[in-house]
C-alpha cells in the first residue's frame, strides 16, 4: 500500500478513535466497553494500513498493551495463546518448511507437470492435482504459493507464452487459485481451518463444534464444486485464442530432477501418516494438534528441522498476531461488544430469514464484499464474526456450521491485488511476468461465481443435515 495513503488512512481512523473514547457513542456498552472498541478500531486500522511498515505483530501488541491499560485481566487479553488452534497451527506451518526446505515440495509439482502433454487444459489439471496434495502435506498457503509460482512462470517461458498474454495469466491464475482454492475443503488444508476452529473455540456455545470431521462434511463439497467450476470457467472464459504453442511437452520434460534425498523421503512418509491421522482423528480419538506437534517432534529427531532453525523457519509475526487476534471473541464477549453486534446483524437479516437460499446468497455476496475492507488477511474477520452466529443460530435456526465454508471462500477473494495478500507475493515472485489487473478481475469475478453456484448447490445438503431451517 501507498505509504501516504497508509499515513493518511491511520490518521483517520486514530481520528474516529479518539472521538469515540471521548463520546462513547454505542449506549449499550459501559465506559470499558466504548474503550476496548475504539482500540479495535485502531488496531484493525493498524492491521489494514501498516503504518510505517508495522508488521501484523505489531498492531497485535498495541491492542493487548492497550486492553491491559484499560483493565482487561491478562486471562482474557492472552486467551487465544491457550487455545490448541494458535498451537496447531504453529506446528503445521514447519510442515511448509521442511516441504520447502528438502525440495519435495517442488519435487512433486515437476512430476506431475511432467505426466501431462501440455495444454491448457492439461496444465490447469495438472496444477489442481498439485494443489490439493500440496493442501494434504500442508496447511501453509505461503509455502503453497512459494513453490508453485515459480515453476507456472518457468513453465509459462517454457512454453513459449508472451508476458501479458491470456495463455501466459491463465497458466499463472490457475497455478495460484489452485495452490489457495481446494484446501479449504478440510480442516488442516489452509491456514483458515485453525485460525476458525480457534475462533469457534473462544465462544462458548461453539466450543468443540469445528473439528476435523464436522468440517469436512460441511466444507468439502462446496469447496470443491467451486474449485472444478472455476477451472472449466477460467478454460470458457479466459481461453486464450491462440494456439497452445509446439514443442513445450519436450521443453518442460528436459527440466531435471536429481535423486530424491533420504530428507525427501522422511518428510513425505511423516507428512502422509499425518494426513491420515487427521482423516482418523475422531475414530482413535486423536487431536489433530497433538498430531502436528508429534509431526514436529519427529522432524527434529530426524534433522529435518535444525534447532538453530525455529527462529526463521515459520511467521513467528503470524503466530503472535493470531494469538492477540483470536482471544477477540472472549475480548467483545466480556464487555458486551457480542451482543451489541448482534442487535445490529441479526436484524439486518431478517428479510431474508424466509428463505434458506436467499439467506446464504446474501451472506456469501457480503462476505466477498467485505473483504475489500479486510485485507488483513481476512483474520480480523473470522476472529469476530463467530461471536455472532449463536445469535443467528437462535433466531433463525442457521447451525454455525454453515458460515465455515462461506468464511473459507470469501477469504481467498481475488478481485484486485490489495484485498488479498498472497496475490502480491504471487506477483512479486513472478515479477515482469505476472498476469495484468484486467486478468486477475476476471479470474476473481470467475472464482466468486463459482464460489457462490457451488454454496448453492450444497444449500439442499446442509438443510438435509439439519443445519439451515
Amino acid at each position: 500500500m501507498n505509504k501516504k495513503i497508509s499515513l493518511i488512512g491511520i490518521i483517520i481512523v486514530i481520528i474516529g478513535a479518539v472521538i469515540m473514547i471521548i463520546t462513547k457513542p454505542v449506549g449499550m456498552l459501559d465506559a470499558k466497553g466504548n474503550l476496548v472498541l475504539a482500540g479495535i478500531v485502531i488496531t484493525l486500522g493498524l492491521w489494514i494500513f501498516k503504518p510505517f511498515g508495522l508488521p501484523f505483530s505489531g498492531g497485535a501488541l498495541f491492542f493487548a498493551a492497550y486492553l491491559l491499560a484499560v483493565g482487561m485481566p491478562p486471562s482474557t487479553v492472552f486467551s487465544g495463546f491457550t487455545q490448541s488452534a494458535v498451537w496447531t497451527l504453529m506446528a503445521a506451518l514447519f510442515f511448509g518448511f521442511v516441504l520447502k526446505k528438502t525440495g519435495l515440495g517442488y519435487r512433486m509439482a515437476l512430476l506431475i507437470l511432467k505426466l501431462f502433454k501440455p495444454s491448457y487444459v492439461t496444465l490447469s489439471l495438472a496444477w489442481a492435482i498439485i494443489g490439493i496434495i500440496l493442501s494434504v502435506l500442508t496447511p501453509s498457503m505461503t509455502v503453497r504459493v512459494a513453490i508453485v509460482m515459480p515453476i507456472a512462470a518457468n513453465c509459462c517461458e517454457l512454453c513459449g507464452l508472451k508476458p501479458g498474454s491470456r495463455g501466459n495469466s491463465l497458466i499463472l491464475l490457475t497455478a495460484f487459485a489452485m495452490a489457495l482454492i481446494p484446501g479449504a475443503g478440510w480442516l488442516t488444508g489452509s491456514l483458515t481451518g485453525p485460525v476458525l476452529q480457534g475462533a469457534y473455540e473462544s465462544v462458548n456455545e461453539l466450543q468443540g463444534m469445528l473439528s476435523f470431521g464436522n468440517w469436512f462434511s460441511v466444507s468439502f463439497l462446496p469447496v470443491e464444486l467451486a474449485t472444478v467450476l472455476m477451472l472449466a470457467g477460467s478454460l470458457i472464459f479466459m481461453r486464450p485464442k491462440e494456439k497452445f504453442p509446439e514443442g513445450a511437452k519436450d521443453a518442460i520434460k528436459e527440466i531435471k530432477l536429481g535423486k530424491i534425498t533420504k530428507d525427501e523421503t522422511i518428510t513425505g512418509i511423516i507428512l502422509v501418516f499425518c494426513f491420515i491421522l487427521f482423516l482418523l482423528g475422531n475414530t482413535l480419538n486423536i487431536s489433530s494438534t497433538i498430531v502436528c506437534l508429534g509431526a514436529v517432534v519427529l522432524f527434529f529427531v530426524f534433522g529435518i528441522i535444525k534447532p538453530d532453525e525455529i527462529g526463521n523457519a515459520i511467521s513467528w509475526d503470524l503466530i503472535v498476531f493470531l494469538g492477540v487476534a483470536l482471544g477477540l471473541g472472549s475480548i467483545c464477549t466480556s464487555v458486551g461488544i457480542t451482543d451489541w453486534l448482534a442487535t445490529l446483524i441479526v436484524p439486518a437479516l431478517k428479510p431474508f430469514a424466509g428463505n434458506a437460499f436467499l439467506f446464504i446468497a446474501v451472506v456469501t455476496v457480503f462476505f466477498f464484499a467485505w473483504h475489500f475492507v479486510d485485507i488483513a488477511s481476512f483474520f480480523p474477520t473470522f476472529v469476530i464474526f463467530p461471536a455472532v452466529f449463536p445469535a443467528i443460530q437462535k433466531a433463525y435456526g442457521v447451525h454455525p456450521l454453515v458460515f465455515a465454508p462461506v468464511l473459507a471462500l470469501a477469504g481467498c477473494a481475488f478481485f484486485v491485488a490489495y484485498e488479498n495478500h498472497w496475490v502480491l507475493m504471487a506477483q512479486a515472485v513472478t515479477k515482469e511476468r505476472s498476469w495484468t489487473p484486467s486478468h486477475l478481475a476476471a479470474y476473481g469475478t470467475i472464482y466468486f461465481i463459482a464460489s457462490l453456484i457451488g454454496i448453492m448447490i450444497s444449500v439442499p445438503v446442509w438443510r438435509s443435515m439439519g443445519l439451515l431451517f
